[in-house]
Formats: structure tokens, C-alpha cells, sequence
């Protein structure tokens, strides 16, 4: 059966079901691996040349990991009966992408900021960005919603999807164990400088290509809904390089050259601040409505992606068939 096709199934299933709790989650397994890499192999005594050799070391152990599981999980239930295999990739993919929970994420937090107010709120952005959130104005839990939930448009839905269409399960669990230790010690602080070196370069080198192809389906979506396309397009143009990661930068400007606002400034981690490029030229003062905007766009991007994926899947169907 295509890729194309069980990666639009995928899609379906997370629409549908989420990232249920009850239901074991490969990222948790790979999360105890790097934990326990990070305690094994990464110590202050070390030299910065051993620390950078050992990290190399733990993502070639976790992607590794990650993708030889997924292959042989699948090829043995192929062996066993095709559509056992079928299910399993779909399964497989399923766990890489996270457009319901993104939309979840947006929902949860706007909803916060409307019913029950500040307080709130800031104790339910703190469950989906790494920055502190104890003191954030009313705008700053907006921004930090909309820049996550942007930004991850890339991470969470177009990048798995990617690799799952040129590599199967395999490669979309193995993107996701970059990811994973790109989040968990891709960190340029005196802990993961070295030793998260190499984790952090091939997060970037992995989304490199998907934050691009971001563009074109970002820009649909942003049609779709009605906001402001040239905008987007000009201030992704112009602003995206200020942004810290070279792919977060794509989605983040574009989207707020769509939304007419301005994203970035200063975040704090840990109590030490750290300052942002602008990006974007504000028409309008960022506004709770915003959030829904973007989950809006979220889900367009996904409608597009598995209306794509599907017809691309059906259409390498029937031609095999023929």
C-alpha cells in the first residue's frame, strides 16, 4: 500500500484520536533513552571534544534505535500478513504527528485566558513551552501560544509527514527521535553546549527541507482563511532570519505577516533572559482571538496535507493496479 496513502490515514487517526493517555507512547521510551544516555556519557569532567564525540554517540543510538524498531516491527507483520503491516505503519506515523494536539494545546489555553482568567492561563502555557511563564502578561501568554503552535506547525505535522512519505514508519519515528533530542538536550547551555551539539545540528539539518515546503502549504491555508497573503509572504521574506533556529523562522514570520502582528522580543529560561528578533510590522496589538486564528490555520494545513495524501495515495493505487 502507498506511503501516501498510510501517511493520510495517520493524519486521520491523530484527528480522531489524539495522543490518548491510556496509550503507550514511543516518545516516552525514547525520552527514558536519552535520559539514560545523558546520565552514562555526559559529564562536566569531560572535555568538550569528548562531550561533543559522546553526544554523537547517543543520536546515533537513539535514531538508531528508533528507526531499526519501527523497520522490523513492520517487516516482520508483513511476513505474518500484509495488512497486519499496513496497520502497524499507520500506527507508527500516527505517533510521530501531533496536529489534534497542537489544536488542543491552542484551544486549552485560550480557553483559560477567556473563563477563568491570567492566573490560569499561565499555569496552562507552561505545559507547552519551555520558557517561564510565571510572570507573563496577558500578551506574553498569547505570544508564546501562537510562536509554539506556528513553529510546530513544522515539528509536529509537515516533517513527520515528510519523512513518512519518502521513508515509511521507519524514517517518521526515526525524525521523531531527532526531534525528541533536539527538545531534551539540544540546549546551548553549559550542561548541553557540547554534548547537545550534534542532536541540535541535525534537528536542523532534518526540518530543513519541510520548513520549506511549509511555505506553499502554509500560503494555501492562509488563503483558505481569508488573512493576509502578501503580508505573509513579505515578512517571511524579510524577518525570518531573525529568528534564533534557521526553519522556526519560516513559519513564525509568515504567520505574522498573516495575522498582522509581531512575534518575538524577550523570553525568559530560567531566570535569564533572552532576547528574539522582531518579526513582523504590527497592524494590531496581539488579541486572544489571535490563538484561535492559528489553530484555525493548523487545521487547514492538516485538511490540505490529507486531502493531498490521500488522492496521491489512491492515484499510485490505481495506477500500480492498472
Amino acid at each position: 500500500m502507498s506511503d501516501w496513502l498510510l501517511a493520510g490515514l495517520a493524519l486521520i487517526v491523530d484527528q480522531l484520536l489524539g495522543d490518548p493517555s491510556w496509550l503507550p507512547h514511543p516518545v516516552i521510551g525514547l525520552g527514558r533513552m536519552i535520559s539514560l544516555c545523558d546520565r552514562l556519557f555526559n559529564h562536566r569532567s569531560q572535555s568538550a571534544r569528548i562531550q561533543r564525540i559522546f553526544g554523537v554517540v547517543t543520536v546515533v543510538i537513539i535514531v538508531g534505535t528508533a528507526w531499526a524498531a519501527s523497520f522490523v516491527i513492520v517487516r516482520v507483520l508483513y511476513l505474518l500478513a500484509p495488512w497486519l503491516s499496513w496497520l502497524a505503519a499507520v500506527a507508527i506515523i500516527w505517533t510521530t504527528v501531533a496536529s489534534r494536539g497542537l489544536r488542543e494545546a491552542g484551544q486549552d489555553v485560550h480557553r483559560a485566558l477567556m473563563e477563568d482568567g491570567i492566573a490560569l492561563a499561565r499555569q496552562r502555557v507552561a505545559m507547552y513551552v519551555g520558557r517561564d511563564t510565571g510572570e507573563l502578561s496577558e500578551r506574553e501568554v498569547i505570544r508564546a501560544v501562537v510562536e509554539t503552535l506556528a513553529e510546530n506547525m513544522v515539528d509536529g505535522i509537515i516533517s513527520p509527514l515528510f519523512y513518512a512519505l519518502i521513508g515509511g514508519a521507519a524514517l517518521a519515528l526515526a525524525y521523531r527521535a531527532v526531534n525528541t533530542l533536539d527538545s531534551m538536550i539540544g540546549y546551548k547551555n553549559e550542561r548541553y553546549q557540547n554534548f547537545g551539539w550534534a542532536a541540535a545540528r541535525l534537528d536542523d539539518v532534518a526540518n530543513y527541507i519541510p520548513a520549506r515546503l511549509t511555505i506553499f502549504i502554509l500560503l494555501l491555508a492562509i488563503r483558505i482563511c481569508r488573512f493576509d497573503v502578501r503580508s505573509a509572504w513579505q515578512v517571511m521574506a524579510r524577518d525570518r532570519s531573525n529568528h534564533p533556529s534557521p526553519n522556526g523562522g519560516i513559519p513564525e514570520s509568515m504567520v505574522a505577516g498573516a495575522l498582522g502582528v509581531q512575534l518575538g522580543g524577550v523570553n525568559y529560561y530560567g531566570g535569564v533572559a533572552h532576547q528574539r528578533g522582531l518579526l513582523g510590522t504590527p497592524a494590531a496589538e496581539l488579541a486572544a482571538q489571535d490563538i484561535m486564528k492559528v489553530v484555525r490555520l493548523v487545521n487547514w494545513v492538516t485538511i490540505i496535507l490529507i486531502s493531498g495524501t490521500i488522492v496521491m495515495g489512491l492515484a499510485f493505487m490505481i495506477g500500480w493496479g492498472a
